[in-house]
């Protein structure tokens, strides 16, 4: 069962989206310089549809988006999360950060708006460093497509 640890409203994760990012804990990837260490271990209380709905509650309908940050030991409930929020808040936009550099076949892309792809390399930088491994994309038509330039700074 997915566990999630806290959660915040942010403006930078999802463009153009006002997203309720909730962080997952127990992550398989460990990825050297990660930013988020204390999210490896299984922390956090358990990220059930009632937990999710009212976290999305207590937002008070100020957001466009819910993102689920990790969850890559269990793409499945991931998925499942996502369905859940796309039955019961229409509203809102859905995201996943996963840290795979491919995207899990338990993701059903039907339940998604955007996937963020890749492991976090420090000599490639972030998603906002224009050579990042890292990829954001929009979920088109049952296509991923990329817009992780969104994320780099115009000069």
């Amino acid at each position: 069962m997915l566990k999630y640890l806290n959660s915040d409203v942010v403006f930078q994760e999802v463009p153009d989206e006002v997203a309720l990012a909730v962080n997952l804990s127990g992550c398989p990837c460990r990825c050297p310089g990660c930013h988020s260490p204390y999210l490896w271990g299984d922390v956090g209380e358990p990220l059930t549809t009632r937990a999710l709905d009212r976290l999305i509650a207590d937002c008070h309908s100020n957001i466009t988006c819910l993102a689920l940050m990790g969850g890559d030991a269990d793409p499945a409930a991931v998925n499942s999360l996502m369905h859940h929020i796309r039955n019961n808040h229409k509203r809102l936009h859905t995201a996943w950060y996963s840290g795979r550099s491919l995207l899990s076949p338990a993701a059903d892309l039907n339940n998604f708006d955007y996937i963020k792809l890749g492991p976090y390399l420090a000599h490639l930088g972030p998603l906002n460093s224009k050579h990042t491994n890292q990829r954001f994309y929009r979920v088109d038509d049952g296509r991923l497509v990329d817009i992780t330039s969104r994320f780099w700074r115009k000069p």
